[in-house]
């Protein structure tokens, strides 16, 4: 459990054939953050299988080590030993998130209570993003803040002696907000109350539950959501908790598949929790060929295998409430975009200017270096698309640190005339370690560039 930097590592991909055979994605970065944070703080024992082994969630299982835990690999499996509700322990020097955003906000949910002091670091990228939006809630509830620019990374937080319950309501559609909020109230007396006027992904409440914390969720007439969590309680390890495939990562392969002529993919154990099926609706409306198989329950989520088959799309408006369900999937629907007919316009999209990077901006800029028509607005994105690819590529992409900018555009290149290039890929590791053997596993073609 070592972070690292690398130099960067230029890489391109290019047409080649159709795509075709059985996948299997990692598991999903979200419920594997959160499987080392409830697991660490469980009493008892979890054992996890199907973790997403990306730089991002180790850096969690790190820091979860830094106060307490034990966490250790044993064959496919992580065994994690917690400390018990209310227990965890200062940690010895600061918590290194590298750049990992859901791990550092979860994180400072999680410690906010805590009466001792927690100094947080990351690398360049994650040092740029703003932490407000976490810490203006756990300042409600007695934390102290202190930040050298304003609620930016390395910052360090302290814990009052006793944490106020707050009833909060979430002021932008956000899982990362409404999750430290809950954790927060893990070790607060009473009742913590967040309030959600959009809904967002579910699995900090579903797996809250799943490891015995005493959490309801009520939903009104007009879609609002309120989740009450009582403090204090006693959290539980889970024998057997299996992490089912990461849709985000999915969708690379879901796309490729449907770009590339003559393609047939099967991708299994996709996650179809539906506040992350957002992408899969919206490639169906374009007309994807994409059929849920073998649609099952694992680790209390709904799973299911992806058959992709190569589609003409067509293009559609995306209405801005549909961005919670799938606001990590734009920059690669803007690539499938690009191969369909006529416009499409993306709406509500504000929430990509404060990712790994401005990650509207950067996906306008990867569309203009490979000759795409398209507009981009404060918050929407409309691509004018060409069907058969014929002109698009050739451009190299600058990727800013992002992850999913440097898998979006090397997906382009394997359907476009030309070849698309990248800055960089060493950051693919962060999310999504396997992607390049996976896309030649396939059929498809990545190799250095110049």
């Amino acid at each position: 459990m070592t972070g690292h930097a690398a130099a960067p590592r230029p890489l391109q991909s290019r047409r080649k054939g159709a795509l075709s055979g059985r996948v299997r994605v990692p598991g999903d970065k979200s419920i594997s953050h959160r499987a080392f944070l409830f697991g660490g703080l469980a009493a008892g024992r979890t054992r996890v299988t199907g973790l997403l082994e990306g730089e991002d969630v180790i850096a969690t299982g790190r820091a979860m080590r830094q106060m307490g835990a034990r966490i250790e690999r044993e064959g496919e499996a992580w065994i994690i030993d917690g400390v018990g509700n209310g227990a965890l322990l200062e940690p010895d020097g600061v918590l290194d998130f590298g750049n990992a955003g859901t791990g550092v906000r979860l994180t400072m949910g999680l410690l906010g209570p805590y009466d001792f002091t927690t100094t947080f670091v990351g690398d360049a990228s994650l040092s740029r993003r703003p932490m407000g939006r976490v810490l203006d809630p756990l300042r409600q509830m007695g934390v102290q803040v202190l930040a050298r620019s304003k609620d930016r990374l390395p910052l360090s937080i302290r814990g009052p002696r006793v944490a106020a319950p707050i009833e909060y309501r979430v002021p932008m559609a956000s899982a990362q907000v409404k999750s430290a909020v809950l954790l927060a109230g893990l070790n607060t007396p009473g009742v913590t109350t967040v309030i959600e006027p959009v809904m967002t992904r579910d699995h900090t409440e579903r797996m809250l539950e799943g490891f015995g914390a005493k959490v309801s969720v009520e939903t009104d007439a007009s879609g609002i959501r309120t989740i009450r969590l009582e403090g204090q309680g006693e959290l539980k390890g889970v024998p057997d908790f299996v992490v089912p495939g990461d849709p985000s990562s999915a969708a690379f392969l879901v796309v490729a598949a449907l770009l590339v002529p003559g393609s047939d993919v099967v991708i299994e154990n996709a996650l179809m929790n539906p506040t992350r099926t957002g992408l899969i609706e919206t490639l169906r409306e374009m007309g994807a060929s994409i059929e849920a198989v073998n649609p099952r329950l694992s680790g209390g989520e709904e799973v299911a295998d992806l058959h992709v088959r190569h589609s003409a799309l067509r293009g559609v408006t995306v209405p801005p409430e549909r961005a919670p369900s799938m606001i990590d999937e734009y920059p690669v629907l803007a690539v499938a975009a690009a191969f369909a007919e006529g416009e499409t316009l993306m709406q509500g999209l504000d929430e990509l200017r404060v990712k790994e990077s401005d990650r509207l901006a950067a996906v306008a800029a990867g569309l203009k270096a490979n000759g795409v028509v398209h507009e981009e607005g404060e918050d929407w994105l409309r691509v004018t698309g060409r069907p058969d690819g014929s002109g698009l590529g050739g451009g190299r992409v600058e990727t800013h640190l992002d992850h999913r900018i440097a898998m979006s555009f090397l997906i382009m290149g394997l359907a476009s005339q030309h070849p698309v290039s990248v800055d960089d890929a060493t950051m693919i590791a962060t999310s999504f370690p396997e992607f390049e053997g996976l896309i030649e596993t396939l059929g498809g073609e990545l190799q250095p560039a110049e």
